[in-house]
C-alpha cells in the first residue's frame, strides 16, 4: 500500500531514488545507488528498450506519488478527518487573520502616533519634556517590532501545524489499515482452524456411522456426530451439538419463539409453577440439550481486550443456564470430604481432607469453558440438602461493581463454611485470566478449628483461535487459626515442555514448627492422595517427601472425581449436582437464581428470546444503579 512505500523490505529497489543505466544492446543495471543493485538481460534490444522506457515511466509516476504523498497525505485520509482537518486549518488561519489585521491597526496607528511624537519634538519645550517625547517614541517603535514578530511567529505556527497535522493523518490511518488488516487475519485464521476441526471430525467419524441414521440409535437424545454444517462460515465459529428436542415426559417442552416480553413473563411464571415438583424425593438428572447456535466468537472479543468480563455485554451464547451463585454453591459437590473431617481427632489430618476439599471444588472447571450469569445486585440462591446430605446453603449478590458474592452453608454433621468472593476478570486476546478475590472460613464444631484460605487463579485459554480449554495455577495456603498448622498446595500451570502430568497438584501438612507430615500428590480434575511421612523424616523436607513417596503402604485416597452423568457433553458438561441446581422447587424467594427468566429461556434452548431479557435485565438494573448514585449524591449534599 501506499503507506507501506517508505517502509521497504530488504531485497527492494524504491524506483522514486533508483538509478536507471544501459549497459549494451541486451543488458542494463537498476541501483540505489548503495546495497541494492540489479543486472538485467533481456533477449534483444527491442526488449530491454521495452523494459527501460516502462521502468522510466514507472520511476516517474513514483516521483509524482512521493510528492504527491509529501504535499498532501489526504488520499489515505477518511472523509470525516479531513473535513474535521480542513475546519480546524480553516479556524486557524482565520484567527492568524485577525492577529494579521490587529498588527495593521498597531503598525497604522504606531506610525500615527511617531508622527505625532516627532511633530511634538519639533516644537520649542523644555529639555525635561524632549527627553521624555524621545523615550515614548523608542517604546512605541519597540512595541510596533514585537508586535511583526508576534504575527510572523503566528504564521510559522500555522505552517507548522498544516504541515504535521497532514503526518498525523497518515500515521493514524496507517494504524488502522494494520488494525483491520491484523483483524481479517485473525478471523481468516480462525474459519481455516474451525474447517480444518471439522473436516477432521467428519473425516474420522463418518465413515464408522451408518448412511442415513445420522447418528446412535440407542439413546433418543444423542445428536449426531460428524455432521458436517451447510452454514456460511462467515458466521459460524465452533461447532455445537445439533438441537434436541427433549421429551415431554422431561418437563421442559419448546414453545415457540414470537412471544413479546410481557407474555414471555407470564408464560415463564405458569411454566415454573406446573414444573415445581417434590425435588427432595427425586432430583431431575436431565436439562434439554444445548442447541447449535453457531456465533462468530471473533466478531464480539475483537472489543474486549483490556477490559473486565463483568462490564462486557455478552449474548447467552456464551453461557451456561447458571449464574454464579450457583456455580459458588457447586463447591459444596464433595461436602462429605468435610463431613470425614468432622470425624478425624488430629487435626494435621482433618487439615488433609480439607485440603483435598479445596482442591475438588476446581474439579468441575476442566470441561466448562462457558461463562455463568452474573447476578443481579440482591439475587440469591438457597440450596437446603439437610435430609440429603445433612447441609444447606445460602449465597446473595451483595455488589454489582465489583461483582460480590457472600456464600454461608452449614452441615449438621458439625462444620460450617462461609466465603466472600470478588470475581475480577482480564481478557487478554488469546486468554482469559479470572481472578477471584477474598477469604473461604471453614469452622468445625466440635474442635473449633478454624481454617482459611483464598482461591487460585483460572485461565480460559485459545479465546479466539482453537479448543478452548482451562487451567488452574497458582498456590493456596490453608491455616488452621487454632492450632498453627498449615497447608502449601501447589497447582503446576500446564507448560507443554513439561513430562509432568497435566494440572498436577502438590502440597505439603506442616506443624507450626514447620516439621512435613504429610504430603499431598494429585490433580485437581481427578483425585488427590495422601503420603505420611515417616517419623523423623519430617525434619528434611526432600527426604521426608521422598520417604513418603517410596512408603506406598502409607497412601491414602483423600478424593475422587465423580464420573459425569450420561451425555454430559450435550448437557453443558454439568455435574450431576449441577444439573440439580436450576430445577424449580416449591417455596424459594423471589429473588432466588431459580426464577431468572432469562437464565430459565436459555435452559428450555430459546435463546435468541433469552438474550432480549438477558438485555432488558441489565437495563434496568443500570437504571437502577444510577438512581441510587443520584440519591446517594444528594444525601451527601444534605449532609
Amino acid at each position: 500500500s501506499k503507506a507501506e512505500m517508505r517502509h521497504t523490505c530488504r531485497g527492494t529497489i524504491n524506483l522514486a531514488t533508483a538509478n536507471i543505466t544501459v549497459e549494451d544492446s541486451c543488458n542494463f543495471i537498476i541501483s540505489n545507488g548503495g546495497a541494492q543493485t540489479y543486472h538485467l538481460k533481456a533477449s534483444s534490444e527491442v526488449e530491454r528498450q521495452r523494459w527501460v522506457t516502462a521502468l522510466e515511466l514507472a520511476k516517474a509516476k513514483a516521483v509524482k506519488m512521493l510528492e504527491e504523498s509529501d504535499d498532501s497525505g489526504d488520499e489515505s485520509v477518511s472523509q470525516t478527518d479531513k473535513t474535521e482537518l480542513q475546519s480546524t486549518l480553516r479556524t486557524l488561519s482565520s484567527k492568524v487573520e485577525d492577529l494579521s489585521t490587529c498588527n495593521d491597526l498597531i503598525a497604522k496607528h504606531g506610525t500615527a502616533l511617531q508622527r505625532s511624537l516627532s511633530e511634538l519634538e519639533t516644537l520649542r519645550l523644555p529639555a525635561e519634556s524632549t527627553e521624555k517625547i524621545k523615550q515614548v517614541n523608542e517604546r512605541a517603535t519597540l512595541f510596533r517590532i514585537t508586535s511583526n514578530a508576534m504575527i510572523n511567529a503566528c504564521r510559522d505556527f500555522l505552517m507548522l501545524a498544516q504541515t504535521h497535522s497532514k503526518k498525523w493523518q497518515k500515521s493514524l490511518q496507517h494504524e488502522r489499515d494494520q488494525r483491520i488488516r491484523l483483524e481479517e487475519t485473525l478471523e481468516q485464521l480462525a474459519k481455516q482452524h474451525n474447517h480444518l476441526e471439522r473436516a477432521f471430525r467428519g473425516a474420522t467419524v463418518l465413515p464408522a456411522s451408518v448412511p442415513g441414521t445420522g447418528g446412535s440409535a440407542k439413546d433418543p437424545c444423542c445428536p449426531a456426530k460428524g455432521d458436517l454444517s451447510d452454514e456460511d462460515d462467515d458466521n459460524e465459529f465452533f461447532d455445537a451439538p445439533e438441537i434436541i428436542t427433549m421429551p415431554e415426559s422431561m418437563g421442559h417442552k419448546r414453545t415457540g419463539s414470537n412471544i413479546s416480553g410481557t407474555s414471555s413473563d407470564i408464560s415463564l411464571d405458569e411454566q415454573y409453577k406446573h414444573q415445581v415438583e417434590d425435588t427432595k424425593k427425586e432430583k431431575r438428572t436431565r436439562i434439554p440439550y444445548k442447541p447449535n447456535y453457531s456465533l462468530n466468537l471473533w466478531s464480539i472479543m475483537k472489543n474486549c481486550i483490556g477490559k473486565e468480563l463483568s462490564k462486557i455485554p455478552m449474548p447467552v451464547n456464551f453461557n451456561e443456564p447458571l449464574s454464579m451463585l450457583q456455580r459458588l454453591t457447586e463447591d459444596l459437590e464433595y461436602h462429605e470430604l468435610l463431613d470425614r473431617a468432622a470425624k478425624c481427632e488430629s487435626s494435621l489430618e482433618q487439615l488433609c481432607y480439607v485440603a483435598a476439599f479445596t482442591v475438588s471444588s476446581y474439579s468441575t472447571t476442566v470441561f466448562r469453558t462457558s461463562k455463568p450469569f452474573n447476578p443481579l445486585l440482591g439475587e440469591t440462591f438457597e440450596l437446603d440438602r439437610l435430609e440429603e446430605n445433612g447441609y444447606r446453603s445460602l449465597c446473595e449478590q451483595v455488589s454489582h461493581h465489583p461483582p460480590a458474592a457472600a456464600h454461608h452453608a452449614d452441615s449438621k454433621h458439625g462444620w460450617t463454611l462461609r466465603q466472600e468472593i470478588k470475581i475480577t476478570s482480564k481478557f487478554r486476546g488469546k486468554y482469559l485470566s479470572i481472578m477471584p478475590l477474598g477469604t473461604i472460613h471453614c469452622v468445625f464444631h466440635s474442635s473449633g478449628n478454624h481454617y482459611t484460605w483464598k482461591k487460585v487463579t483460572t485461565t480460559v485459554h485459545n479465546i479466539i483461535v482453537g479448543k478452548l480449554w482451562i487451567d488452574q495455577s497458582g498456590e493456596i495456603e490453608i491455616i488452621n487459626h487454632k492450632t498453627g498448622d498449615k497447608c502449601n498446595l501447589k497447582f503446576v500451570p500446564y507448560s507443554y515442555f513439561s513430562r509432568d502430568v497435566a494440572r498436577k497438584v502438590t502440597g505439603e501438612v506442616t506443624d507450626p514448627t514447620g516439621k512435613v507430615h504429610f504430603v499431598l500428590l494429585g490433580t485437581w480434575d481427578e483425585k488427590m492422595d495422601c503420603y505420611k511421612v515417616p517419623l523423623g523424616a519430617g525434619d528434611n523436607g526432600a527426604e521426608g517427601r521422598q520417604k513418603a513417596h517410596e512408603a506406598e503402604d502409607s497412601r491414602m485416597l483423600l478424593w475422587k472425581r465423580n464420573p459425569l452423568p450420561k451425555y454430559a457433553e450435550n448437557m453443558y458438561y454439568f455435574s450431576e449436582l449441577a444439573l440439580t441446581l436450576n430445577a424449580p422447587e416449591s417455596g424459594t424467594a423471589p429473588t432466588d437464581s431459580r426464577r431468572r427468566p432469562d437464565q430459565r429461556l436459555m435452559e428450555n434452548g430459546r435463546w435468541d428470546e433469552a438474550n432480549a431479557e438477558k438485555q432488558r435485565l441489565e437495563e434496568k438494573q443500570r437504571i437502577s444503579r444510577k438512581r441510587r448514585e443520584a440519591e446517594a449524591a444528594r444525601a451527601t449534599e444534605d449532609g
